[in-house]
Formats: structure tokens, C-alpha cells, sequence
């Protein structure tokens, strides 16, 4: 198996532009899939093919009866599965750098034109906010991923299945005879088996969270604006009490006009009676 080293640096520059949940998977992903395959995995399966015993002495029929049973090896079917379940990630990555590269171009400018167009994403440290297309693209690659990964498990359940048999018959040519294979450490090999499905199923647990989450602040966040642009200054809807104490309010102010109308009337109704008198 190759060396991790490469992509690990690019999903680890994906942390920064990414949530808490996104943090948690991509942490999951590095130590209980990258290096659990690099460092126990690849150790327990080894050399497979020479490992394999069958019962016969034909040629050619043990290595056939090995590429019937193991169209493929676990280490590099995981190793795709890592590899096509980052992709979208990278892919993501790829649309925040593009956006970071414009934004910055903007803030240049906007530093010699005041009345310029003002960077929507990121803020001066260069941290993105996802929202708009950002927030599009996120939410793209998360279900692609959950794509993914449905299709590795599935996928797995029909080339493999889920525990490692002992031993399986085959009657493949050239074998002349139904043959009985052996496979080497059946039972440590199904403890892997089973530990790498469990962690694919948190993985696609947490971007299913991750997408409910990121709708749930996405609909918060336009109520909150909603409310903000009805009633501008005041963070809650005005309650039906504080509406009965304005009216209350306007009546008590309404009654204190009149009877100082009234006063006013009847003090100069009296001076005009006294100016009146020889």
C-alpha cells in the first residue's frame, strides 16, 4: 500500500473550511481507517494467494479457486473505498481555495476603491463561512459521500460478505473435482472485517447528522433574519401584554389632554367674565 502521507495533508487543509461533525469524520477517517489499514490490516491479510490451501494437485485450479472466491483483496478494496469516499472532499476543497483566491482579489481592491464589491465569504483571516454556494457545494459532496459509501458496504456484502469463512468449496476449471479451500486466520481476519464496517457506518451516521445540522442552522438563521427585518431593534415578537399596556398608555395620555383642555377653557371662560365687569 502507498503512502497516506499526500492525501492525509489535503484533508487535514479541509479541517479549517469544515464543521464540527465534518471535523469528527475526517478525524474517524485517520486514525480508524487510514491507520488501522496501513498499520494492522495490511499485516493480517499479507500475501493471500500463497496462504490459500486447497485439496488437489491440479494446476492451476487453487489459484482459480482463489480469484472466484476473492475477486478482489480486502486491503485494496478499503483502499478504494478511502479513496473514492475523500474525493468530494477534495473536490470541496478545491471550490473553498478557488473562493479564498477571489475574495482576496476583492479585498485588494476594496483597499484602493472604498465603494467596491465587499468579499461575501471570508472575513480578513482568511475564514470561510458556509453559506451560499459554499454552503451547495458542502452539502453536494456530503451526499456523494453517503452515496459512497452505501455503495462500499453493499458492495462488500455481495463480493465478500461479513464473516470469513474457514474453509469453501470449489468446482471451478480447471478443477476436475468440487475442491475444499482453506483460508489462513478466518477469525482475526473477520474481526477487521467487522471493525471496518463499524467505522463505515459511524462515517456515513455522522454525514447524515451533518447534513440534518446543516439545515436545521440554515432555517434558524433565515428566521432569525425574518424577525430581525419585522421587528428591527427588538429581538422578539412584542407580546400581547406589552400591546395592552400601550394602549392603556395612549388612553391614560388622551384623558390627561382633555382635562387639561377643559381647564384651560373654563380658566379663560373666568378671565374674560372678569375683563368683561365695569
Amino acid at each position: 500500500m502507498g503512502d497516506w502521507g499526500f492525501l492525509s495533508a489535503l484533508l487535514d487543509k479541509v479541517q479549517s473550511h469544515s464543521t464540527v461533525i465534518g471535523k469528527i469524520w475526517m478525524s474517524i477517517l485517520f486514525i480508524f481507517r487510514i491507520l488501522v489499514l496501513g498499520a494492522g490490516a495490511e499485516n493480517v491479510w499479507g500475501d493471500e494467494r500463497s496462504n490459500l490451501v486447497c485439496n488437489t494437485n491440479t494446476p492451476g485450479c487453487e489459484s482459480l479457486c482463489y480469484d472466484w472466491k476473492f475477486p478482489i483483496s480486502h486491503i485494496r478494496f478499503w483502499v478504494m473505498q478511502i479513496i473514492f469516499v475523500s474525493t468530494p472532499t477534495l473536490v470541496y476543497l478545491g471550490h473553498v481555495v478557488h473562493v479564498i483566491h477571489q475574495e482576496n482579489k476583492l479585498r485588494k481592491e476594496q483597499k484602493r476603491n472604498p465603494m467596491s464589491k465587499s468579499p461575501k465569504y471570508t472575513n480578513e483571516k482568511g475564514k470561510v463561512e458556509i453559506k451560499g454556494s459554499i454552503l451547495g457545494s458542502y452539502l453536494t459532496q456530503l451526499f456523494i459521500k453517503i452515496i459512497i459509501e452505501v455503495a462500499f458496504i453493499v458492495g462488500q456484502y455481495y463480493l465478500f460478505g461479513f464473516i470469513m469463512e474457514r474453509k469453501f468449496h470449489c468446482k471451478q476449471s480447471p478443477c476436475t473435482v468440487e475442491t475444499e479451500c482453506f483460508i489462513s486466520r478466518p477469525t482475526e481476519k473477520t474481526i477487521f472485517i467487522i471493525f471496518m464496517l463499524v467505522v463505515a457506518c459511524v462515517s456515513l451516521a455522522l454525514n447524515v447528522l451533518e447534513i440534518f445540522y446543516l439545515l436545521c442552522k440554515r432555517i434558524s438563521g433565515r428566521n432569525k433574519k425574518y424577525r430581525n427585518v419585522m421587528y428591527p431593534g427588538d429581538s422578539h415578537y412584542p407580546s400581547p401584554f406589552s400591546a395592552e399596556l400601550d394602549s392603556a398608555h395612549s388612553m391614560r395620555h388622551n384623558e390627561l389632554n382633555m382635562a387639561f383642555q377643559k381647564r384651560l377653557a373654563q380658566s379663560k371662560g373666568s378671565h374674560d367674565e372678569a375683563e368683561s365687569e365695569p
